[in-house]
C-alpha cells in the first residue's frame, strides 16, 4: 500500500505510523500533519528516514490533492482531528472547522484522486453516553446522540464519510474506538495528565463525577484493528473497536499513583466540565467475528508500560505541558 496518514504527528497517528512500518516495511507512508499544539514531529523521530512528511491542513484541498497525486497514494487513513473535549467547550468553532469541514475537504481530495480506500477514525462518543448503572453497550447500529461540541463534530464527520460513499462511491470504512492510551499521548488527556502530574508531585485533577467510566483501549490494539479493516473490512461498513475493559476516573488515578509510588493525597476534586459524559462501552463483536480481531494488551500491564514510557521520556513531554490550551481546574 501507499498510505497518507493524516494527523500522523499526533498520538494515535504516530503510533499507527510506527506500527505500520514495523509490520509492512515495504509500504510507502506519507505523514500529513498541520502541527497544531497537539502535533509533535518529535514523535516521529525514529522513523523520519522512512516516511515523507508534509505539513498541511486537511482543509487545504489543493495541498491534500497534490500530495496524493505526487506520491501516488492509494489509501488515506484519517486521524486528523481536534480531539480534546475541554477545548471544544472553549472553542467549539475550531472543532467544526477541522473535524467537519476538514474531513469533507479531505473526502473531496480522495474523490478527485480516486483512492482505493478512505478510512476514517471516529469515536465512541458520537453515540452519546450510557447510564452508570446499566448494562447497555453501543453497537454499530446505535443512534448518534452527541452531547458535546467535540462529539457533534465527529458525528458530523462520520455522516459526511458515509454520504461520500453513498453519493459519490468513495470507498470508505469507519472505526469507532474507545478511549486510547499509550506512548506519545499529549499530556492534556486524563491518563498522561495524571502520570506526568504524579511524576512531578502535582495534584491530579479529578472531575467531581469521579465514578464516571470509560472503556480503555491500548493504542497498538487500536492500530491492529485498523490494519485488519484496511485489509479485510467491507467497504461502506463501520466497525467498533473496544477492549471491553472499563475503569472510572478515580480508579485510573489510583492505578497511576500506585505505579508511580505517589500518595493518594495528590487526588484533587475539581468542578465537572460542561457536558461531562457518564459512561461509554462499545460492542466490538462485529470486528471480532468478521475479522478475527482480539486485543493483546491487558489493561494493568499496558498502563505499567505507559507509565514507564513517560518516566523515561521527560524530554518528550515536559516541553508540551505549557502548550495545553485549557486548565482543567478552572471549570465553574
Amino acid at each position: 500500500m501507499r498510505l497518507l496518514v493524516t494527523g500522523g504527528a499526533g498520538f494515535i497517528g504516530s503510533n499507527f505510523t510506527y506500527y505500520w512500518l514495523e509490520r509492512h516495511p515495504d509500504d510507502h507512508v506519507v505523514v500529513y500533519d498541520l502541527l497544531t499544539y497537539a502535533g509533535n514531529r518529535a514523535s516521529l523521530a525514529d522513523v523520519e528516514d522512512r516516511i515523507a512528511f508534509v505539513q498541511g491542513d486537511i482543509g487545504d484541498l489543493d495541498l491534500a490533492r497534490a500530495t496524493i497525486e505526487e506520491h501516488e497514494l492509494d489509501v488515506i487513513v484519517n486521524f486528523a482531528a481536534e480531539s480534546h473535549n475541554s477545548l471544544a467547550v472553549v472553542d467549539p468553532g475550531l472543532f467544526a472547522r477541522t473535524n467537519v469541514l476538514g474531513t469533507q475537504l479531505l473526502l473531496e481530495a480522495a474523490r478527485a484522486t480516486k483512492v482505493d480506500r478512505f478510512h476514517h477514525i471516529s469515536t465512541c462518543e458520537v453515540f452519546g453516553d450510557l447510564a452508570l448503572d446499566s448494562d447497555d453497550v453501543f453497537t454499530e447500529e446505535s443512534p448518534y446522540r452527541p452531547r458535546t461540541p467535540y462529539n457533534a463534530s465527529k458525528a458530523a464527520a462520520d455522516h459526511y464519510v458515509r454520504a461520500y460513499h453513498e453519493t459519490f462511491g468513495v470507498p470508505v470504512t469507519i472505526t469507532n474506538c474507545a478511549n486510547n492510551y499509550g506512548a506519545y499521548q499529549f499530556p492534556e488527556k486524563v491518563l498522561p495528565l495524571f502520570v506526568t502530574n504524579a511524576l512531578d508531585d502535582v495534584p491530579l485533577p479529578m472531575y467531581a463525577s469521579t465514578q464516571n467510566k470509560r472503556e480503555w483501549l491500548h493504542v497498538l490494539d487500536h492500530c491492529s484493528a485498523i490494519d485488519l479493516v484496511l485489509h479485510g473490512g467491507r467497504v461502506g461498513e463501520t466497525y467498533n473497536v473496544g477492549s471491553g475493559f472499563e475503569a472510572s476516573i478515580e480508579e485510573i488515578a489510583d492505578v497511576v499513583l500506585e505505579l508511580t509510588g505517589k500518595p493518594s493525597s495528590l487526588k484533587t476534586i475539581v468542578p465537572d466540565r460542561p457536558g461531562h459524559d457518564r459512561r461509554y462501552l462499545l460492542d466490538a463483536s462485529k470486528l471480532r467475528s468478521e475479522l478475527g480481531w482480539e486485543p493483546s494488551y491487558d489493561f494493568r500491564e499496558g498502563v505499567e508500560e505507559t507509565v514507564a514510557w513517560y518516566e523515561a521520556n521527560r524530554a518528550w513531554w515536559e516541553p508540551l505541558k505549557a502548550r495545553a490550551p485549557v486548565t482543567e481546574t478552572a471549570w465553574r
